[in-house]
């Protein structure tokens, strides 16, 4: 049975917490986080769980026998706080959430603006060839309002959301017979040449400005023909535009994609296959490049020093493979800092009893790179390849040539390694950052 007397300090500090948006994270007596969740008021939502007459399921009620403390982070929007949830779920994996830990993301919108005739499409991979040169907006934290939306205003702007290719210099498009939103007015049909190229590119570039403004015009419309239609008693109109009106409102709750909430989908920007053979290319191997592994150190002048460790496979992040560290032989030090991560991390591939990925990429520079070659000397089994990728000229050192690779900034093989790099380094600041806010708060 939970503890009361525990659960009751928890209740009561919880009645201190303000009543904003928020995450919160409960954690065990080793202060290892076992749940993360969001809320639109802190402290209602975190209230709840203690209070005696608390039922939160078969799973979660398990959950009381082992809380021992719980940390909060402020919002200042209930989506960001859903964000901010699905992003440390992701990250540390909290033993009682049930949802959130697979790869599912957030859903952007794209629009192909390289096509002749720019396509509107809702994807959860903006990383992909087909949206190579697209407008990317998002992520969204509501796919159901998201494609709402899109129906809603697709009656207005009248794009195309098919995946045909369609080409201005395609004669055949005369003769071609368009589907049922041409019709119902919903579409202005570029597949079978109902409407020129600059037409269509000028409706194209109006929704694109109207998905960054704060569309406040059409929506003091929309609620104008609301309000007529309840003083009519037409309430089954008023009713469908008070939806439509929620959904296009919630076109704000999304973030950017250089705010870096996913990662895992916006760090690669160019097509895997063709940067791991440009990268196989680059360095000189005979085998293709299938695994990629990233170590990047993360302190704060010596203060709370961490290691990390990402993986990808076939040219994308493999989240189960992701590995932190805290520093325990050294603080002001990132070359043996390195060479702790590297020991730990491969000492079972160096005895022969796990393999070694491809390619081994340390973020740094010459120093960094020799640093972790003297642990792999000490090791009977050597590993395929180690490099190392330096920040500002983004030159790759290898341990087999004296003079560094040096790549254009277009070169998918070097996107690839500053990928993997920069998805290591977050990673890690993300890790120094809870151990920073554990400490300036005086957790366990």
């Amino acid at each position: 049975m939970p503890d009361r007397a525990k659960l009751n300090e928890l209740l009561t500090k919880a009645h201190r917490l303000p009543r904003t948006p928020g995450v919160y994270l409960m954690k065990d007596a080793a202060g290892v986080v076992i749940y993360v969740g969001k809320a639109a008021r802190l402290k209602d939502r975190v209230s709840s769980y203690f209070q005696p007459s608390a039922d939160l399921g078969f799973k979660k009620q398990q959950m009381l026998d082992v809380v021992d403390d719980f940390d909060t982070l402020d919002c200042e929007t209930e989506w960001e706080a859903l964000l901010t949830e699905n992003r440390l779920i992701k990250d540390t994996h909290p033993r009682f959430n049930a949802r959130l830990i697979d790869d599912k993301t957030f859903p952007y919108l794209a629009i192909t603006l390289k096509d002749d005739f720019p396509g509107v499409f809702i994807t959860r991979s903006p990383q992909d060839p087909e949206f190579k040169g697209a407008k990317i907006f998002g992520p969204f934290t509501s796919v159901y309002a998201l494609r709402e939306s899109v129906q809603i205003l697709q009656k207005v702007f009248k794009f195309r959301t098919c995946h045909l290719d369609i080409r201005d210099d395609d004669e055949k498009r005369a003769y071609f017979r368009p589907c049922l939103l041409y019709p119902i007015k919903q579409c202005t049909a570029p597949c079978a040449a109902k409407i020129s190229k600059t037409q269509y590119r000028a409706d194209i570039d109006r929704f694109a400005k109207f998905l960054g403004s704060k569309r406040s015009v059409m929506l003091r419309e929309m609620k104008r023909d609301m309000e007529q239609a309840s003083a009519e008693l037409r309430f089954e109109d008023a009713a469908t535009l008070r939806d439509q009106i929620k959904a296009i409102e919630k076109l704000d709750h999304r973030a950017d994609r250089k705010d870096g909430w996913q990662p895992e989908t916006e760090s690669l920007y160019v097509d895997p296959g063709r940067a791991l053979e440009s990268l196989q290319r680059a360095l000189g191997l005979a085998e293709p490049i299938r695994c990629l592994e990233a170590i990047d150190i993360a302190h704060l002048g010596g203060n709370e020093t961490v290691g990390s460790k990402v993986c990808f496979v076939d040219g994308r992040p493999l989240k189960n493979e992701y590995r932190r560290y805290r520093i325990n032989s050294v603080d002001n030090d990132d070359y043996r800092a390195i060479q702790e991560v590297v020991s730990r991390r491969y000492r079972d591939a160096g005895a022969g009893q796990e393999l070694y990925p491809d390619v081994i990429l340390i973020d740094g520079g010459l120093g960094q790179l020799y640093a972790a070659m003297e642990v792999f000397a000490d090791l009977e089994a050597k590993p395929p390849m180690v490099i190392s990728l330096a920040k500002k000229e983004e030159l790759i050192f290898t341990q087999a040539r004296a003079e560094p690779i040096k790549l254009g900034r277009e070169n998918p093989g070097l996107k690839l390694c500053q990928a993997i790099r920069d998805e290591a380094h977050r990673f890690a600041q993300h890790y120094h950052h809870i151990l920073r806010r554990k400490k300036m708060l005086g957790e366990k």
